[in-house]
């Protein structure tokens, strides 16, 4: 039977179980006299991409992700070669 709560005597003398445990994903809790003191758990992988640091964020309550909007962006001007102009004019 895996339990998830060890007393100090206990969490001592089954170290390599209690790990195995944690390996398989699971976290276990330590007590003295009764109290639950500390817990072993799974170290949390670095993301490796934008959408999962995004996911792991919001996870842990740092970010609250909004709806996708979808903005239609037009020119500012109609007619074609405005930077050039506003870059020509600057540098004057």
């Amino acid at each position: 039977m895996m339990k998830d709560l060890y007393s100090t005597y206990e969490a001592k003398a089954k170290l390599s179980e209690i790990l195995r445990q944690v390996r398989s994903g699971k976290t276990i809790r330590i007590s003295h006299r009764g109290v639950p003191v500390a817990e072993v758990r799974p170290i949390d992988q670095k993301p490796t991409n934008w959408e999962d640091r995004l996911r792991q964020l919001t996870d842990q309550g740092v970010l609250q992700r909004g709806e996708a909007v979808k903005a239609k962006l037009s020119p500012l001007t109609k007619k074609s070669g405005a930077l050039e102009r506003f870059l020509k004019d600057r540098n004057q």
